[in-house]
């Protein structure tokens, strides 16, 4: 039989970087569609579920889902790890796939190539960045993180550290010793008994940044996507040509400090 993997796209209107972005116009569809049709074209998921918070401020995201037809739940607002685990529970998913509604470029075959990492190797996670000491292939804005079932659940059981609770999988990674098996890909055991393995690009394009966390963002994506006349089915691999060929976009949000693991939401504290 074959697994059901569900791709979960966690997302809320209450940004602490850019309140609001992911309702964002990009070539006329707000950014959480252009996510969500990017990533059901994926052949591995089974289903594609956006999963936004019980909070009123995103209400207009419930509102937009049900009008479009998306399938999304509603959770927590901070403990994003218990919002994942209740939507996974609900939709009976063997492997759950993490995206986030801030990046517009997700390429299906990336999900892909993750999912099928994770089911032939009987991985019990599997993504395509890590943090440091570990070093990103793939531009920021292509993060993929694909977890067994049996994983994400022990990291809702277990996980106590606020950051864990916010960023969903790091308990499943946190202290892993990677070896390099090839060029493309590393693999190692977590302290908690995990089997990880980190995705690799055989070039090094992890500095270029496709993600949308400011107006800088906001506003490169735009360009990107009206190079494309508003399609969303491009790859990854023509916005690599695109900005090969037109250097002067990536100038567009140089500047934008990206967020690390340790950065949670502050307004979380004590909820």
């Amino acid at each position: 039989m074959k697994p059901n993997v569900i791709a979960i796209i966690q997302g809320r209107m209450s940004s602490s970087r850019l309140p609001g972005k992911i309702l964002a116009e990009i070539a006329g569809q707000p950014m959480l569609q252009r996510v969500f049709m990017r990533t059901s074209r994926s052949a591995s998921v089974s289903q594609t579920i956006f999963a936004t918070t019980t909070d009123s401020s995103d209400d207009p995201v419930a509102e937009y889902c049900e009008f479009s037809g998306i399938p999304f739940t509603r959770g927590s607002l901070y403990d994003v790890l218990d919002r994942y685990y209740q939507t996974a529970k609900s939709a009976k998913a063997d492997v759950i796939v993490r995206i986030t509604a801030d990046c517009p470029a997700i390429d299906p075959e990336l999900i892909d190539h993750a999912v099928n990492a994770l089911l032939e190797n009987d991985y019990d996670f599997v993504c395509n960045r890590l943090p440091p000491p570990y070093s990103r292939t793939y531009p920021i804005g292509l993060d993929i993180e694909a977890s067994a079932f049996k994983a994400l659940q022990a990291a809702w059981k277990n996980a106590k550290e606020p950051h864990q609770r916010e960023h969903v999988m790091p308990y499943i990674y946190e202290g892993v010793k990677l070896i390099t098996d090839n060029r493309q890909l590393q693999t190692g055991l977590s302290p908690r008994g995990f089997k990880v393995a980190l995705l690799h690009h055989t070039t090094d394009f992890g500095d270029y940044r496709w993600t949308v966390d400011t107006p800088e963002d906001l506003e490169f994506m735009r360009e990107v996507y009206k190079h494309f006349d508003g399609r969303d089915d491009f790859t990854w691999k023509e916005v690599l040509d695109l900005v090969h060929d037109r250097p002067e976009l990536m100038k567009i949000n140089a500047n934008v400090q990206h967020k690390t693991l340790k950065d949670i939401d502050e307004r979380a504290v004590g909820n």
